[in-house]
């Protein structure tokens, strides 16, 4: 899983810094800084040095340090506090510890060190527990990092072509099969059900536009957001299935020492 993710994560790095390398100013440690201790995808924003970004503030420093030691607390203290017999339970504490840990914690931690050196570095995760949508969850909240990258290289370049509804679902189906390759490959099972997640997160961006959507009140209220909640949290087990749980996350939990 590590070996295919980290393989992805520099292959598109590098494409995001070769296109923005010439379009901003910046010098080479910028660059090297973009290309080797930033997980986020934006490159012009990073590179460019003309940008001016606000000093963060102590209780951002603080939120970032309290999601960190929150998952480090799920995935080493409370995950081997959950029976043996309940295996997948204890799977997905350690997993929902590992991304408070990385996406949440250490990444928004890494962040803000960068703000504090005047480079444009905006957190992978913000909040996306306030999406009141689910076009706001995907679009504006949730890993910022593969939504900047999917519409720079997918979205940007074919909407005007293929329409705004059909790019977004081909957005969202290289996103299914990027986790098919991350998640099922390495599992050696569950093949195609993230991308049925993805494609259903899609689908779900479709109807809530749409003009039945709008009769629904999908885009505002209570309505909108249990709509995001039930779309996004029922169908979790196809995105992180338990094949991956089992045979990939618990594995590496007992080689971390936190089983």
């Amino acid at each position: 899983m590590w070996t295919l993710a980290f393989a992805i994560f520099v292959g598109l790095k590098w494409i995001t810094w070769r296109k923005a390398r010439n379009r901003v100013p910046h010098s080479s440690g910028r660059s090297i800084a973009y290309l080797t201790a930033w997980p986020g995808m934006d490159a012009e924003a990073f590179l460019d040095s003309r940008r001016r970004v606000p000093v963060p503030q102590f209780r951002e420093w603080l939120s970032a340090l309290s999601k960190t030691l929150l998952g480090a607390a799920l995935l080493w203290q409370i995950a081997r506090r959950v029976p043996e017999s309940y295996t997948l339970a204890r799977g997905w504490v350690g997993l929902f510890g590992l991304i408070f840990l990385l996406h949440f914690g250490s990444f928004h931690l890494l962040a803000l060190f960068w703000q504090t050196l005047g480079i444009d570095a905006a957190p992978i995760m913000s909040r996306p527990i306030l999406s009141k949508t689910l076009s706001e969850f995907w679009g504006k909240r949730w890993n910022l990092g593969f939504r900047q990258l999917a519409y720079d290289l997918i979205f940007q370049p074919l909407h005007k072509k293929t329409g705004v509804a059909a790019a977004s679902l081909l957005v969202f189906l290289a996103s299914g099969l990027i986790h098919d390759l991350v998640i099922s490959l390495p599992a050696r099972a569950g093949y195609g059900l993230p991308t049925g997640y993805f494609i259903l997160q899609g689908l779900g961006v479709s109807l809530e536009r749409s003009a039945f959507g709008r009769h629904l009140r999908l885009q505002q209220g209570v309505a909108g957001w249990l709509f995001m909640f039930v779309i996004t949290a029922a169908p979790a087990f196809w995105l992180f299935h338990p094949p991956f749980v089992t045979r990939v996350i618990l594995p590496f939990m007992y080689a971390v020492h936190a089983l």
